[in-house]
């Protein structure tokens, strides 16, 4: 039988498409490395991502404040201690409350200012006196804030050398420019401490009308916490009154009677 040997070009042939194998060999190995390596790099991170939820769910810790309100109560009146009260020798104005007595000791005199020289009828106290209570130990700070209007041509230059004076800001709103009025708002820095109801309030309520609308005065204290956020610590607490703190006789202020 006859051996056919294969011509030099048959032998190249066949010599590159075995080199041609050889070489693809390694391209499809490294295809499935990167397959590999992809889906390594995958699992890993989402192995991550569940550990990294996994620990925010069981450790995670937040920091936070919160208002507690200490105390409501309606006001009755605005006036002055009948006497010196002891200890307290800056106290000017008293807000009488329905459960306690609320002394300025800083901010009163400009207030009584305000009030005493102002128009009463045109007068507005803001409805909304918030405190805050840093300590809770029976000493308050915050704004007092009040607004004054009536009809542009009512206005004297006196008017406008008082608001200057006492720095007052023109708030005019749209509603009062459609009656030709102009307004004025003063805020007032004030500090002070906790009474006891006043000794005559029922004198008080009896001998004088209500003031021409419900004013309330609130008290809050901030609490700032790390906690879990699963977490509900109970922050409720009740307002403290000065350890020294007296009831007393209150003279109120002709200006009592606010529009």
């Amino acid at each position: 039988m006859t051996q056919h040997k294969g011509t030099p070009a048959d032998k190249l042939e066949s010599t590159s498409k075995s080199e041609k194998r050889h070489t693809a060999l390694p391209a499809k190995f490294n295809s499935k490395a990167v397959i590999m390596g992809a889906s390594l790099v995958a699992l890993l991170a989402t192995s991550g991502c569940a550990t990294s939820s996994l620990l925010d769910n069981d450790s995670h810790t937040s920091t936070s404040t919160t208002k507690n309100v200490l105390s409501e109560d309606q006001i009755i009146a605005f006036g002055r201690p009948a006497q010196a009260l002891p200890k307290m020798p800056n106290a000017s104005m008293v807000i009488v409350g329905e459960k306690n007595s609320y002394v300025l000791t800083q901010g009163g005199t400009e207030m009584i200012s305000l009030l005493g020289s102002l128009t009463p009828k045109n007068i507005q106290v803001d409805n909304d006196m918030n405190f805050y209570v840093p300590n809770n130990d029976g000493y308050f700070q915050g704004e007092m804030k009040l607004s004054y209007a009536k009809l542009k041509d009512e206005f004297k230059r006196s008017d406008y050398q008082f608001f200057l004076q006492n720095s007052g800001k023109e708030c005019t709103s749209a509603s009062d420019q459609r009656i030709n009025a102009q307004r004025f708002c003063f805020s007032v820095p004030v500090k002070g401490a906790i009474y006891p109801q006043v000794s005559n309030l029922s004198m008080i309520q009896s001998n004088y009308r209500p003031l021409s609308k419900p004013y309330m005065v609130s008290f809050y204290s901030k609490t700032t916490q790390s906690h879990v956020s699963s977490s509900g610590a109970n922050t409720a607490q009740k307002l403290v009154l000065l350890p020294f703190a007296l009831a007393f006789d209150v003279v109120t202020f002709p200006f009592q009677l606010l529009e």
